[in-house]
């Protein structure tokens, strides 16, 4: 037996130790990736590294934005369920939240639109003392 003949079967070794490692850490969810990239930049830097790299790679790091979430479940929700009531109700609501929604938005925009007029009237306001004041040299 040559070294070439035992090393497919190390290698399905190691990829099954690695590949039940990488189930075992997505069952548990993104933070259990951070705590092992965290885990392996205290013990051993470049395990920390190797890890954060391969999160990358894989897109682990990226792989549910909330702009997705949001664009699949509103689409699951607009679905009929074959419920006449329930689905009037669902889409009451849903009409409801939407106007909340926006109403909130534009109570937020608002609230930016206040507090960026009151630091650019401080800002004129302090721009009109420095110039009354005395000139310095």
């Amino acid at each position: 037996m040559t070294y070439t003949d035992s090393y497919p079967s190390h290698r399905t070794a190691r990829d099954n130790w690695f590949r039940r490692t990488e189930k075992w850490l997505d069952a548990r969810g993104k933070a259990a990736w951070i705590a092992a990239m965290v885990t392996g930049f205290i013990f051993f830097w470049p395990a920390g590294l190797a890890l954060l790299a391969y999160m990358i790679w894989s897109k682990r790091m990226f792989s549910s934005s909330t702009r997705c979430a949001t664009r699949n479940a509103h689409f699951t929700m607009s679905r009929p369920t074959g419920n006449a009531a329930f689905d009037a109700y669902k889409a009451d609501t849903l009409r409801r939240l939407e106007e909340e929604q926006g109403s909130f938005e534009s109570f937020l925009e608002r609230l930016r639109a206040a507090k960026d007029k009151s630091e650019f009237d401080a800002f004129m306001d302090e721009r009109a003392t420095r110039k009354d004041g005395p000139a310095e040299a």
